[in-house]
């Protein structure tokens, strides 16, 4: 199941320039019965995998800027660390809603990709470029390790729109970035006990070929349709999330 939960999540993570923690935590929740903690921590052991080997794809086509991922990978780790410690904090029934809206979001982002086009202005300064990816660094770390996700979608929309990069180069731009922040997090939610560690050994090669596949796929088939089907999933998959109710309290 584990293998299964793996290719699933690496396919959709490399066809869309996502780490794949979106279909992956449902997954494990859903059908393996992993607690919410358990789950976010588990998918950010396999989201390194996906990063890099995702990356390794869109690299082959020269589809990757090694500077910008290391700015926003740099300053994401701190940040990171910080997400995974508050999670553990966090009511499980609060985490699942918050996982939720992210979702929804993630998917509106997806959507609306295709519109943002109009809304990139002239090319900015080398200083506002830098800032704008460290500032996408600093949010998308702290979300890696609260939600147990790469935070791609977000890195992906600020580099279209506010810096102007071309989508492809983009997507494997946030792959790769996705990958310091995901260990920093992966380490402080398996300290807390946080990794399903008998689950990696098929997750992890599901992973890696899920991603290969992805990837490979994603330099030649249209995008609008899969980023149409995969927003659907996150939508049905975040509203399911969003309607947990808080459990009653005890007197």
């Amino acid at each position: 199941m584990g293998f299964i939960i793996g290719l699933s999540a690496g396919l959709f993570g490399g066809l869309v320039g996502l780490g794949g923690a979106a279909l992956m935590i449902p997954m494990m929740v859903g059908w393996l019965k992993l607690t919410q903690y358990k789950a976010h921590g588990t998918s950010l052991v396999a989201l390194v995998f996906t990063g890099l080997v995702g990356a390794s794809v869109y690299a082959f086509h020269g589809r990757v800027d090694v500077i910008a991922a290391l700015l926003l990978s740099v300053i994401a780790m701190w940040p990171a660390r910080l997400g995974a410690q508050y999670s553990y904090r966090l009511p499980e029934w609060r985490l699942k809603w918050c996982f939720g809206l992210f979702q929804i979001v993630m998917a509106a982002l997806l959507l609306l990709k295709p519109y943002l086009s109009p809304l990139i202005a002239a090319p900015a300064p080398g200083w506002f470029n830098v800032t704008v990816l460290l500032m996408t660094g600093v949010t998308t770390g702290f979300i890696s390790g609260l939600l147990g996700v790469g935070g791609g979608a977000i890195m992906v929309a600020a580099m279209v729109i506010l810096v102007g990069y071309d989508q492809h180069i983009a997507q494997g731009t946030s792959l790769l970035a996705m990958v310091p922040a995901g260990i920093i997090g992966a380490y402080t939610h398996r300290r807390l006990g946080n990794v399903e560690a008998s689950l990696l050994g098929g997750l992890i090669p599901g992973i890696i070929l899920g991603s290969l596949t992805g990837g490979a796929l994603a330099q030649f088939l249209p995008e609008m349709a899969l980023r149409t089907i995969f927003a659907m999933v996150l939508v049905w998959m975040g509203a399911r999330f969003m309607m947990k109710k808080r459990p009653p309290v005890s007197e």
